[in-house]
């Protein structure tokens, strides 16, 4: 710059128009912040929930969050004129690294390029306002640091002096963080608020200009949680927030931060121990402005029910109650109270004397009842155990003399009653396995962690698989694609059924039959095998919680595709099931086997706890497979096999890791990961799968059929078995949501060291399953849907090929028949032909005999009919 531009007048330019100038538009004036953004929720503040339930808890917390929202603008550089300059120089220009003074007292020091900032640099308000990084012609541009003189600061991308990209901002007075994305200096797009230094209230979800918008999760101070659409800063759209403090959830629309529209609130009650019903009060219907008003059901936990209209959360109008013993009260309801009995009480609880009432019994076709449990039904049992405990051993008590069968029933309930505290308690203790939490304490057991039980008491080495269990204590209702689904629930009193079942089907034929073989069976299942095994867990996926609370995301997954490869067995219930030769077929297909993942080394995870299997010297290839085998052989399968390949994986891809997030930022980032509950699949699956259950092709897998068992030993004896060591590397808690977590701080995540085993463990396993395994599958069926695609190609073309010749025959059937009736016509001509000429030698024609007078004279010729009928033809 020359001296003399120091007495011109400074102009408003751009990088564009001049490189020696910078960005104006705004003056110097220090640090400008935006109008605070309040974090007030919409609605009222209400008391503790009532006995009638007449009121809402408070729709955010008590201590409202004020201005920890705001955040520091970014300073513009001013029109500015350097005064002195001591650095390098090139042909009399700012050249390389050197100091520039501006007018107003800004500084610059780092690189300059032709007289202009470029390159990495410090530039320094007058006011204290830094900004450290990259330089664009003047322009702040790339990745940089913001600072501000209360120790606010933004490192991220910048764009034109803007923040402009993905950054964090941490305000230093109300210790605010915020990591996302930015567009023109507003937090817009995908990020994380963190609103205290302890990280128990925040916001990560989508934003538009500075307001939370679109879907996010919303953690408060006291805990509660929302999780949800918004809109302006409020909860607008479909949504569900959960009060834990006051037990109480609501699930669905809100409009301007208060329920609206169809939703769920639900009272939740810790259940009594040892019962498995869940205790809650619940409403369904319509709400208005946060109140219960319109439509509505509410069930209550005793098992009454109220059907009706609601008027400013009281029942009022026409309505429907159902007492907990059944009777039925249809009238009309006014503020809250039937409006013929004003005094009687309907808070569900409890069953007055309703003598007074006008009540009816239900009819049998009426399908408005109390809500049960499920699972449960509306018959009672035997009065020695009880309604919730009655056995259901009528498959076991028919292979029994009729005579028997009432003396062997009571006696065997004689037995479950002395080891009811035992079995109790395995129950309770199976249920919760692969579960984080319950608002309600209430679990009940599914098949999967039934299957584990029984491998717990080592009920698999006594001749029977669990496949047969399954189809045991299945009952003739059940679908057939239901018998081994891991999902499917059962109560204590089904459980109680399926271990006498069981009992009975392991051992009856060890025991002399007797009036008392139930009873002998029963006391030996529990003498030898559940007391002394149970709540001993093995295996690979319940032993540690952590990793079964991880593990259980990738099920439903697995779910599919064992059903993908299962064969259907000749069985009286047509069921499916995976047997080993099908697991070892599925690894062939997919082509999963490497280095250190053989066939011996498949035959050898699966021999780990089933012998049967595999003992080195035998395999027995037709021995089936439950799913919670082929979920925890497939867990084994991740400890051994190579990983090298997901080593070299780009960051792209493990920056979509949902079991991941960036070392750097570990206490902060993922708050999903701390507050929102991880979804079990064991208790039921949430959500099906659009891929279809696509059997594998059988010619495929032709090399490995059942003469190749003998090969398929020599392998697995000859190879090697010691587990290779796997690698050391980055990993994390999955976030309960199952989003990706996004690296704000951009550092790859291999420059993240294992910290503990449960990392290490969850990195191998998620390489497994999203970078081999399931990719394989998608492969797999990508392949046969192209192959499939190619046969109905070659099909159409074949039908039309055949169309097309088929048309030519006929056509050259008619061309052919056209042909053989001409020459049969000119056949029949040349036929007359011969036959009238004779005629016209004998008869000759008056014209012919006549003398010829001159050579003018004009001779007449008679034709015959068959010429003068062919001249006329052609």
């Amino acid at each position: 710059m020359a001296k003399g531009d120091k007495n011109k007048k400074p102009e408003k330019t751009t990088p564009e128009q001049s490189l020696s100038t910078f960005l104006s538009n705004g003056s110097h004036a220090g640090v400008v912040s935006e109008p605070h953004v309040l974090d007030e929720e919409s609605g009222h503040e209400t008391d503790v929930m009532t006995a009638s339930f007449s009121s809402q808890p408070p729709l955010a917390d008590k201590q409202l969050e004020g201005s920890d929202d705001a955040f520091h603008e970014v300073p513009v550089l001013p029109n500015i004129i350097v005064q002195r300059y001591e650095g390098e120089k090139y042909l009399e220009q700012f050249h390389g690294e050197g100091v520039a003074y501006f007018q107003g007292g800004h500084v610059y020091k780092g690189m300059f390029s032709v007289g202009v900032m470029h390159g990495h640099g410090l530039y320094t308000w007058a006011d204290g306002v830094k900004y450290e990084g990259e330089f664009a012609f003047n322009v702040p541009m790339g990745h940089g640091t913001y600072t501000w003189l209360d120790g606010s600061c933004y490192e991220g991308e910048v764009c034109s002096g803007i923040r402009h990209g993905v950054g964090t901002y941490r305000c230093a007075n109300s210790s605010v963080i915020y990591r996302g994305q930015w567009h023109h200096s507003k937090r817009h797009g995908k990020g994380t608020i963190y609103y205290n230094q302890e990280a128990t209230s925040w916001y990560e979800g989508e934003l538009v200009n500075n307001n939370r918008e679109g879907w996010g999760v919303r953690c408060y101070p006291s805990g509660n949680l929302y999780e949800g659409q918004w809109r302006n800063n409020m909860r607008h759209g479909e949504g569900r927030m959960r009060w834990l403090q006051l037990g109480q959830q609501y699930s669905g629309i809100w409009e301007n931060g208060v329920q609206h529209g169809q939703g769920t609130h639900t009272w939740f009650l810790r259940r009594v121990t040892g019962s498995q019903y869940p205790l809650r009060n619940e409403y369904t219907g319509d709400f208005v402005q946060g109140l219960r008003h319109g439509q509505g059901s509410f069930y209550y936990a005793s098992g009454a029910l109220y059907k009706g209209e609601w008027k400013d959360n009281k029942k009022h109008g026409q309505g429907k109650f159902i007492f907990k013993n059944g009777r039925i009260f249809e009238g009309e309801f006014v503020d809250d109270h039937m409006a013929e009995f004003p005094a009687f009480c309907l808070d569900g609880s409890n069953t007055p004397d309703l003598s007074g009432i006008r009540t009816h019994t239900p009819h049998p076709e009426d399908s408005e009842s109390p809500r049960r449990a499920p699972g449960g039904d509306s018959g009672s049992g035997p009065a020695l155990l009880g309604p919730d405990m009655a056995l259901d051993i009528t498959a076991v008590l028919e292979n029994l003399p009729e005579n028997q069968r009432d003396l062997q029933l009571k006696q065997v309930e004689f037995v479950v009653l002395r080891h009811i505290a035992e079995l109790r308690a395995i129950y309770s203790f199976y249920s919760s396995l692969g579960h984080d939490q319950s608002p309600d304490n209430t679990f009940l057991l599914s098949r999967l962690q039934l299957w584990r039980l029984l491998k717990d008491c080592s009920i698999h080495q006594q001749g029977i698989t669990l496949a047969q269990v399954d189809r045991y204590i299945c009952s003739e209702d059940v679908p057939s694609e239901d018998i081994h689904s891991p999902f499917s629930t059962m109560l204590l009193r089904r459980f109680l059924s399926c271990v006498v079942v069981l009992a009975y089907n392991t051992y009856h034929k060890d025991i002399e039959p007797s009036d008392t073989i139930l009873v002998a069976c029963l006391s030996k299942l529990m003498r030898e095998n559940i007391i002394p095994n149970a709540m001993n867990v093995k295996g690979l996926l319940f032993p540690k919680p952590m990793h079964a609370v991880i593990a259980v995301n990738y099920i439903e997954r697995c779910w599919e595709i064992y059903k993908a490869f299962c064969r259907a067995n000749p069985t009286p219930l047509a069921d499916q099931t995976m047997t080993v030769r099908h697991f070892i077929w599925m690894f062939k297909d997919l082509s999963l086997f490497d280095a250190e993942l053989t066939t011996g080394k498949l035959l050898e995870i699966l021999s780990v706890e089933n012998p049967a299997a595999y003992d080195r010297y035998y395999c027995n290839l037709d021995l089936e497979m439950t799913f919670l085998e082929f979920f925890e052989a497939l867990l084994g399968c991740a400890e051994v096999s190579d990983q090298r390949d997901g080593q070299t994986s780009s960051d792209s891809q493990m920056e979509s890791c949902p079991l991941a997030d960036t070392p750097g930022e570990r206490t902060r980032d993922s708050p999903l990961q701390r507050s929102s509950q991880r979804h079990s699949p064991l208790t039921g699956p949430t959500a099906k799968s659009s891929n279809p259950n696509i059997s594998p092709d059988v010619g495929s897998v032709k090399s490995l059929e059942m003469g190749k068992s003998k090969e398929i030993l020599q392998l697995s004896t000859s190879e090697e078995m010691e587990p290779r060591q796997s690698p050391n590397a980055a990993g994390n808690l999955a976030s309960r949501t199952g989003e990706p977590v996004e690296d704000r701080s951009g550092a790859g995540m291999n420059s993240c060291p294992a910290e503990t085993e449960l990392d290490s463990w969850v990195q191998r396993t998620h390489q497994f399953f999203t970078q081999r395994f399931f990719p394989a599958y998608e492969y797999s069926l990508e392949l046969r849907r192209e192959v499939q695609e190619e046969r109905l190609r070659q099909t159409a073309l074949a039908r039309i090929a055949l169309a097309k010749a088929k048309e030519d025959a006929r056509l050259r059937e008619q061309w052919e028949a056209e042909e053989e009736e001409r020459r049969r016509e000119e056949e029949e001509d040349e036929e007359a032909e011969r036959v009238e000429g004779p005629e016209d030698d004998l008869n000759p024609s008056p014209a012919a005999q006549t003398p010829v007078a001159s050579t003018t004279s004009v001779v007449i010729t008679k034709q015959s009919p068959a010429t003068a009928a062919k001249k006329k033809r052609k």
